[in-house]
């Protein structure tokens, strides 16, 4: 069992299923996840570059992921020996990079199913808006606010793993810190994912009935509005099945009885960066195709278009 003293510092883990249960499900989520995002994040550059808002959008999606998927080696060989030789600092980079991309993640998700519904809701007035540059601009925003948010959780988490001389409780020690954060911190977090999973969902109900309100006149408009609805469909399972679940048990935790649920629901949370990649063969037509094919850049936008002249 682990002994929690009244310090960051746990008493020196001692082997169980949770532990290997764990050192095999981040092992299984670095195997799919690093190919995939790495493969994912290569064809989205040497396709489409940064020439549209949605593939700006996905190449940062796709980076975070990588990100993560680059901190799991070190999660599978914590969980796995039940030690951690490699010092404070990479275990406390290691944890924040789990936690910028929960957050970097949910965003971006959030950001691809607003620019695929003003494209398809103002496909003409939202040209001006929908640029690579703007999108460019929203995207560094993004990292840079999510980062500086971050900064005084680094801070405070190296002070306290400086604390723990003989023994470093690393990943151990991220539940231990949720459970003592401030409760309006648990709850300014968990309300900001509730509020980014409504956006997602209203924006999945207001394009499903405009498409319905269009008129489908051959194969390929068909094709496009199932793309189109797959992409709403699979950011919002995402959501509810990988970070709902997470927001939730923030506002519930509780430090006696909760530890066990959170350790599950941040594996669960990491599987994300596998299913993403989804996202990116429903929005663009060409995805797995090279950029010297001449097909359009945006599914949906290509839809748009479509119906206007119609």
């Amino acid at each position: 069992m682990t002994n929690l003293t009244n310090s960051t510092c746990i008493a020196e883990l001692q082997p169980s299923n949770r532990f290997l249960a764990s050192a095999v499900v981040y092992g299984l989520v670095l195997a799919v996840g690093l190919p995939l995002n790495t493969a994912s994040l290569w064809i989205l550059l040497r396709g489409h570059g940064l020439r549209s808002p949605c593939a700006v959008l996905m190449v940062n999606l796709a980076a975070s992921d990588l990100l993560l998927a680059l901190s799991l080696p070190l999660r599978v060989y914590f969980y796995a020996t039940l030690q951690w030789p490699f010092g404070v600092g990479t275990c406390t980079a290691a944890i924040m990079m789990f936690r910028v991309n929960i957050w970097t993640s949910c965003i971006f998700i959030t950001l691809i199913s607003l620019d695929r519904l003003v494209a398809l809701v103002f496909p003409l007035r939202s040209r001006s808006l929908r640029t690579s540059a703007c999108a460019c601009k929203c995207c560094a925003v993004v990292w840079i606010i999510v980062t500086i948010l971050c900064i005084p959780s680094i801070i405070n988490m190296h002070r306290r793993f400086n604390q723990c001389a003989n023994y470093t409780p690393c990943f151990e020690f991220q539940v231990l810190d949720m459970g003592k954060g401030s409760s309006p911190i648990a709850l300014a977090q968990a309300i900001f994912l509730l509020i980014l999973l409504v956006i997602n969902i209203v924006s999945t109900v207001v394009v499903i009935v405009a498409l319905r309100k269009r008129p489908s006149a051959g194969a390929a408009k068909v094709n496009n509005k199932m793309n189109v609805i797959l992409i709403f469909a699979v950011n919002m399972l995402v959501f509810m099945i990988f970070f709902l679940p997470f927001a939730l048990q923030l506002l519930a935790y509780k430090k006696d009885g909760g530890g066990e649920t959170l350790r599950a629901l941040i594996c669960l949370a990491s599987v994300n960066c596998c299913v993403d990649p989804l996202i990116y063969y429903f929005s663009l037509d060409s995805f797995w195709q090279d950029k010297g094919k001449k097909q359009t850049d945006v599914g949906t936008y290509s839809l748009s278009r479509s119906m206007e002249r119609s």
